[in-house]
């Protein structure tokens, strides 16, 4: 599950919302062990995405970096590379 969350900080251009969303739903499914709440739960799984969300959002707002942004698409190219030589589709 946790494998689709990606690094979001010293990035340019900078996180979207729905990424940060995204990794905020993977993480709660994690942590739940459910991709999908019951409907008993439904609610605070919810919850839980917005808030941690909202404070992933505020933690990215917060850091500092020292070193140049990194681009978006030279770093997917890259990891597409790694994963071809690590299960042999080069």
């Amino acid at each position: 599950m946790c494998r689709n969350i990606r690094t979001l900080h010293n990035f340019e251009p900078h996180a979207t919302s729905d990424e940060v969303e995204a990794a905020a739903l993977q993480y709660v499914r994690k942590i739940s062990g459910s991709t999908k709440p019951s409907k008993a739960n439904e609610e605070a799984f919810a919850e839980a995405v917005h808030e941690i969300a909202h404070i992933t959002q505020h933690l990215l707002d917060s850091l500092v970096s020292h070193g140049p942004a990194k681009n978006r698409d030279e770093e997917a190219a890259k990891a597409r590379a790694r994963a071809a030589v690590r299960f042999g589709t080069a």
